[in-house]
């Protein structure tokens, strides 16, 4: 923004919206556990950058989807043990996912996605996936 054309009043609402890329770099620096890595070539250092921002930019879509398909209140249960009501983050949400197994199938059997908890659906669900075959662990 110039400062010749910048007045009080939008300097300030440029400024407040700081706070949700602060949360990405945050989320870059967190969940994604970008570590250090040496690379010897300015390309390969290029290309890793470009990696790691779709990684950030898929995180933060998987995100938005969510708090979207939970509509305006954009707060749902079972995401914590105690199952009180919160926003959906990236982080949980992928930890939730992440602890999901896919049972590879052949020309015979279709592939199966194994459930292990209801909120595992949900958010399936809420992401707009078909799963056409889960299977709950056998107890």
């Amino acid at each position: 923004m110039p400062a010749d054309k910048a007045d009080p009043a939008q300097v300030l609402v440029q400024y407040k919206g700081q706070g949700a890329v602060e949360r990405r770099y945050a989320d870059f620096k967190g969940p994604l556990a970008v570590a250090p890595v040496f690379v010897q070539h300015n390309h390969r250092v290029a290309a890793l950058i470009q990696v790691i921002c779709l990684a950030l930019l898929v995180f933060c879509l998987i995100e938005r989807q969510v708090r979207r398909a939970l509509g305006p209140e954009q707060t749902m249960v079972g995401l914590y043990p105690d199952n009180r009501r919160v926003r959906p983050t990236g982080r949980m949400i992928l930890y939730h996912l992440g602890e999901l197994t896919l049972r590879i199938g052949t020309i015979a059997d279709r592939p199966i996605v194994q459930i292990n908890r209801g909120v595992q659906l949900h958010l399936l669900e809420l992401l707009g996936t078909e799963v056409t075959q889960t299977r709950w662990p056998q107890t």
